[in-house]
């Protein structure tokens, strides 16, 4: 899917609400929120922390999946097309970063 068709989608779905688009603050505030839990899950998976007995099984996949679809619905709220930053991103990444790591053989 491209993100022209994934800013689709999450218009469909954000436009069904009769509130519509959340706004930038609202939508940071999830955002935060979500890399929290995504920073969470990983602590569980990688790191040194261990969940709580009981606690719930949580999902890595499941959590990017929630940034994501939060990311493109700020996009959309404020105009921006991601397939064209995106562009400009790998663009300025190509130039400024071009002798900064070791390349693979």
């Amino acid at each position: 899917m491209s993100l022209h068709e994934l800013q689709s989608r999450v218009n469909a779905w954000m436009s069904q609400w009769k509130d519509g688009y959340w706004t930038p603050h609202e939508n940071l505030a999830r955002l935060t929120e979500e890399v929290g839990e995504l920073a969470r899950e990983i602590n569980h998976s990688h790191g040194p922390k261990k969940k709580k007995k009981g606690e719930g099984e949580g999902s890595i996949a499941e959590e990017l999946g929630d940034i994501i679809f939060v990311v493109v619905a700020l996009a959309n709220s404020m105009d921006i097309d991601l397939d064209a930053v995106m562009d400009a991103t790998f663009a300025k990444y190509n130039v400024r970063d071009k002798d900064r790591f070791e390349r693979n053989e």
